[in-house]
């Protein structure tokens, strides 16, 4: 059966995910599956998303651009829930990306945002197909 299962990230600040990641989740309907010393997972509609700290920490930060993974998307509900999320963000340790192009950066019918938070890790938060049919941009 197609789907995804769950996604495991390895972080540097399990801090920063208690605060950064736990604002946007929440945001994003997600709800706190389990919690441990070194980790918690996130779980929301039969996929959960995992942050466990790295155990091969180095100097390097993480940077979205090299090898691995780029960035994760959300649905993020109709056009004004994104809006409301983006507006959020900034306050939350998320920076928007693309802010220029906003919300329009992946091209005209593809409405969503752009976040990097403090430790590199890019989300998008795409609004549902539906809800752009009645969204008038101004």
């Amino acid at each position: 059966m197609p789907g995804l299962h769950h996604v495991e990230l390895w972080v540097a600040d399990l801090d920063a995910v208690r605060t950064e990641w736990r604002w946007i989740l929440d945001r994003l309907g997600f709800t706190l599956d389990s919690e441990w010393g070194g980790g918690q997972s996130w779980a929301a509609g039969g996929t959960y998303l995992t942050f466990t700290t790295s155990p091969n920490l180095s100097d390097a930060a993480h940077d979205r651009r090299r090898a691995g993974l780029n960035h994760l998307a959300f649905r993020g509900g109709d056009a004004r829930a994104v809006d409301a999320l983006m507006t959020e963000a900034p306050a939350h340790g998320w920076h928007p990306l693309y802010a220029e192009r906003y919300p329009h950066a992946g091209g005209e019918q593809h409405y969503a945002g752009w976040l990097e938070n403090t430790a590199g890790f890019k989300v998008e938060v795409v609004a549902d197909t539906a809800s752009m049919s009645a969204t008038t941009v101004v």
